[in-house]
């Protein structure tokens, strides 16, 4: 596999252009040297579950000081006054130092389930979750780089795969461990992984920032299909009667807008459709009887028909 100099330094290559392509396209000169600082350190976040203890130390050190300064926006946010952005930075800080490095070592296996396709997704939604910007362009710019970094470090664990030996090519048995969609070891780390994501997806579906972004408040997203609901019940038409639950007319809607122009287009309507309304109709339900009369005839009356 690819050693941690060559993850770094690829990494960080792709940063530099990256936030090039960024900074050509439009974006602030700092959010560049932010996604590119991001994308760099990205290409070691697969190495978490690893055994060797530079790459693990090195990422944990760098994002126990990015991440609570990143998270600042957020604090802010929530309304958090300075020394309680103090207190949550502190414990963000001890947290990545000393308890997710322990959490992976413990938790996880090297080729495992981090070194796959879907834990590049959980670590761009938990970027999403994490990077704040002016506008959701450049929050999707951060999070993006991240996912370069961390798909960067896979594709060359797999590059390496290859090697030539003697004017050979040779394929390694770690083929195929890097690039993945799930783990053919056991059952339990696909599901936990596709779990975690899984609720990723909620947490961003629910984050109040992206919502604020696309003019959306949460509670429309559950009270979207009762007002749809309500508005179809509540509908009236300018020349049909809305009949509420208690069976009684309301009275139609007014004309707004020009309306000799509207009445004119009534008129032509109900004269192409040859269609007279009977007034006392509108009074309540007319029965069947009364239906079949009205369309066919009385039968006790004599036929107009001629013999």
């Amino acid at each position: 596999m690819a050693g941690f100099k060559t993850h770094i330094g690829v990494s960080t290559a792709v940063g530099v252009g990256y936030g090039a392509i960024g900074y050509a396209s439009g974006m602030p000169a700092s959010t560049c040297l932010v996604a590119a600082g991001l994308c760099s350190v990205s290409g070691m976040l697969p190495d978490l579950d690893s055994d060797s203890g530079v790459p693990v130390r090195e990422t944990m050190a760098f994002f126990a000081a990015v991440v609570p300064a990143l998270m600042i926006p957020r604090f802010i946010q929530l309304g958090f006054n300075l020394e309680q952005i103090v207190v949550a930075a502190g414990l963000i800080y001890v947290a990545f130092r000393f308890c997710i490095a322990e959490i992976f070592k413990k938790f996880s296996v090297h080729r495992g389930m981090w070194h796959s396709i879907p834990a590049a997704a959980i670590a761009g939604l938990l970027a999403f979750l994490i990077v704040s910007g002016t506008s959701l362009e450049i929050r999707l710019f951060k999070t993006a780089a991240v996912v370069l970094g961390f798909m960067i470090h896979l594709v060359l664990d797999e590059f390496w795969s290859f090697e030539v030996r003697k004017g050979r090519l040779r394929i390694k048995r770690s083929l195929g461990t890097a690039l993945k969609l799930w783990s053919t070891r056991s059952l339990w780390p696909n599901v936990s992984t596709y779990g975690k994501l899984a609720l990723l997806v909620v947490l961003v579906i629910q984050d109040p920032y992206l919502m604020d972004q696309l003019g959306i408040e949460r509670s429309d997203l559950t009270a979207r299909p009762q007002q749809l609901l309500e508005q179809a019940a509540n509908r009236n038409e300018p020349w049909l009667p809305a009949w509420n639950l208690a069976g009684n007319a309301q009275d139609p809607e007014p004309l707004t807008g020009d309306r000799d122009a509207q009445q004119r287009t009534v008129d032509r309507t109900e004269a192409s459709l040859e269609w007279t309304p009977v007034q006392d109709a509108w009074d309540e339900p007319a029965s069947i009887e009364e239906t079949a009369r009205r369309l066919f005839g009385d039968p006790t009356e004599p036929s107009r028909v001629r013999r």
